[in-house]
């Protein structure tokens, strides 16, 4: 009885905390929904006329950041994005489009690569030169942003196990060179437990 009781008090506490860990997010709501209507870079390149103030959710990697008078233009190398707007950082790229901000955005912030989801409405499509070629751009009215943090780099481990301890220069290694002089091999100690005469 005691643990039924334990249970019910404790399933709305933890509906709560999974509610208001959902709240917490940094990502913006309008990021994470995805639109009833998906129109993608190429639609829109072929037929601009066809979604005049359109809503989209575009993201991708920054190729450059342009700052205006009074705004900001980030072109985008657009590609697919995942459930919650995060794109794919392994995919091909899907066409490029242009990105407008209202005010100043700082491009040792907004740097090349990094990854970047806009959602906004669509204002017409710009050709502007790409090298000798004429490119056609969607440019997008951003209404909200989410610049996606920088990928953690990949852990790499010693061959030996732990990093640094069993390897051929840790402590417990054959040479002994690592944080314990003890068993540096000029130390009273040499390699494995071998007393320096």
């Amino acid at each position: 009885m005691t643990s039924r009781v334990w249970s019910r008090g404790r399933t709305p506490t933890l509906v709560l905390l999974i509610a208001l860990g959902g709240c917490a997010s940094p990502i913006p709501k309008a990021i994470r929904t995805a639109p009833v209507t998906a129109v993608t870079v190429a639609q829109v390149q072929q037929e601009p006329a066809r979604y005049p103030d359109q809503r989209v959710r575009w993201g991708g990697t920054i190729i450059a950041v342009n700052n205006l008078a009074d705004v900001t233009e980030i072109e985008v190398l657009s590609r697919p994005l995942d459930s919650d707007g995060e794109p794919h950082s392994g995919e091909p790229g899907t066409g490029r489009f242009i990105a407008r901000v209202t005010g100043f955005l700082d491009p040792a912030e907004y740097q090349k690569e990094r990854a970047l989801t806009v959602v906004g409405t669509l204002a017409g499509v710009q050709t502007r030169p790409v090298g000798d070629y004429r490119y056609a751009y969607p440019l997008l009215r951003v209404e909200s942003r989410y610049l996606w943090p920088k990928a953690a780099p990949p852990v790499t481990y010693a061959p030996y196990g732990y990093p640094g301890w069993y390897g051929p220069w840790g402590p417990w290694g054959p040479y002994g060179l690592g944080y314990d002089p003890w068993f540096a091999p000029y130390g009273p100690y040499r390699g494995r437990g071998h007393w320096r005469h």
